[in-house]
């Protein structure tokens, strides 16, 4: 048997005609770039994920670039990052000069917790990124409560929690602002590149809005330096068609997910446990193992399709050698770089897949 990781035709087969129709309404009302297929993304995705408001962006790292912008981060500023996460995360510090400094993370979770960013937050530290990884929420109530104290804003990188909630508040508008990604392999992806900035904040989104449109209020005149960040009117209208599919493919997701924690005996596996404040979406299940490699090629040989997400901690990357990190800084962003893997778990897998998978893992060794 095959299990794929990831299968975007077996995804996109199923509604291939209603995308088609969908774009056909594009190319007649000619609205490519914002539009009304972007006004109506807009208005959904804010409904759906219980947001007070949402601007449409070309992609996650673009709406994390944008709001450091809105929120007047630059240099001189000191921006908390976990050392843990996909590299965009530290993008939000690196395009406005600001300096990034990283935190560990919880060994369960793989996100930050007060206690790993009290250790390094300073005088100078202006905002903090809590990354809710592979669709688990990080445990934003003692971090909010932190930042509020040292007047810190909060970002939420949200870009693989769509729908992910903490204390049955959706994220995405517990900090001062979030991004989301809609990259074709999130839980809601697009067929190219989009994202989208949610906040309780209106000054913030029209800053946003105007930023995104080269800085400009109206045609022609521009009130700041902006950035050609805009969404695509045909990313918007794929995205309008499968909004509406989003709750049942997430809860297929953490259906596959409890096959998973039920099922995998290996003792030597390291399973993500559910944490007490919310389920994840379960953008990723991804498991640790001492011996990852072997395991990753074991499953390779079986048929089942597998990844590393992600192989190297942010403060070991090449591209920050500047800041003077070093192997053993921050340990279990480390450990959990040489030991994780990820099953496949997208919704479109069959129970006899999945099985499949659970039977694999258990007979390694």
């Amino acid at each position: 048997m095959k299990v794929p990781f990831i299968d975007l035709q077996r995804a996109h087969a199923p509604l291939k005609e209603e995308l088609i129709e969908a774009f056909s309404r594009t190319i007649d009302h000619g609205g490519y770039c914002l539009g009304p297929d972007v006004d109506a993304f807009e208005a959904g995705f804010a409904e759906e994920q219980h947001v007070a408001g949402c601007v449409g962006v070309g992609s996650g790292t673009e709406a994390l670039h944008l709001i450091a912008l809105a929120m007047g981060v630059g240099p001189g500023d000191e921006v908390v990052v976990p050392a843990f996460t996909f590299i965009a995360s530290a993008w939000f510090a690196q395009y406005v000069g600001a300096k990034v400094v990283f935190a560990d993370v919880d060994s369960n979770t793989f996100t930050v917790t007060r206690g790993s960013i009290e250790k390094v937050v300073t005088d100078k530290t202006k905002a903090i990124v809590v990354t809710h990884l592979f669709g688990q929420a990080a445990d934003m109530e003692p971090i909010m409560a932190f930042a509020m104290e040292r007047g810190i804003k909060v970002v939420e990188d949200a870009a693989q929690a769509h729908l992910a909630q903490y204390k049955g508040r959706y994220v995405g508008d517990i900090g001062d602002a979030a991004a989301f990604s809609f990259y074709p392999t999130k839980n809601l992806g697009g067929l190219g590149e989009g994202g989208a900035v949610t906040s309780r904040d209106s000054a913030l989104l029209e800053q946003i809005r105007i930023l995104r449109a080269h800085g400009s209020k109206e045609r022609y005149l521009n009130h700041f330096v902006g950035y050609n960040n805009r969404m695509e009117g045909l990313q918007a209208a794929a995205l309008n068609v499968k909004l509406p599919h989003l709750r049942g493919k997430t809860a297929r997701r953490q259906r596959i997910a409890r096959g998973y924690l039920g099922g995998i005996s290996n003792k030597d596996i390291q399973l993500p446990m559910p944490t007490r404040y919310g389920e994840s979406v379960y953008h990723m299940f991804t498991i640790r193992h001492p011996e990852r490699d072997r395991l990753k090629a074991y499953l390779a040989e079986q048929g089942i399709g597998s990844d590393i997400v992600y192989p190297y901690p942010l403060h070991l990357q090449p591209c920050f050698s500047f800041l003077g990190y070093r192997e053993g800084d921050f340990p279990v962003a480390e450990e959990v770089a040489k030991t994780c893997l990820s099953l496949p778990i997208v919704p479109e897998l069959t129970d006899e897949e999945i099985d499949y998978v659970i039977k694999a893992l258990n007979a390694f060794a």
